[in-house]
């Protein structure tokens, strides 16, 4: 028995669904950055380490993918879905440690938020794409 194909959303559905999420993405993808640094800079015990290495480090990955973001590229929002468990798993160990609870439990909402947002972009995307290609008309 053949399955039925699923019927794709009409654009006027996904159009503003694909903004919303991709404003969203950027906003996490920005604000966990953002979070990164100012950990670093003021409020992180680094028992010696230079501050420059640390941050590199923990920059490096996201920066990687920010053009492919900027551009509102698909695929680097898939690779950020993919990325952004490593600080997410951070957020949950910082999380544990009284001396740094408040800024692991931000981590681990502001990871998920763009883990979530990341991943209804890609899938709204190409459910977009296929819709003006002319597929499930």
């Amino acid at each position: 028995m053949a399955r039925k194909p699923k019927v794709l959303p009409a654009l006027e559905w996904l159009s503003p669904r694909l903004r919303l999420t991709r404003a969203l993405s950027l906003g996490c993808f920005f604000g966990l950055i953002v979070l990164l640094v100012i950990n670093n800079l003021w409020f992180a015990n680094l028992h010696g380490a230079r501050v420059e290495v640390i941050l590199a480090i923990e920059l490096i990955p996201l920066l990687l993918l920010l053009p492919g973001m900027l551009m509102g590229s698909a695929r680097a929002h898939a690779w950020t879905c993919f990325v952004v468990n490593i600080y997410f798993i951070k957020g949950v160990l910082a999380a544990f440690d009284p001396a740094r609870a408040v800024f692991g439990w931000i981590e681990v909402l502001v990871s998920l938020g763009l883990f979530v947002s990341g991943l209804l972009f890609v899938r709204w995307k190409f459910q977009h794409e296929r819709r003006l290609a002319g597929e499930g008309n």
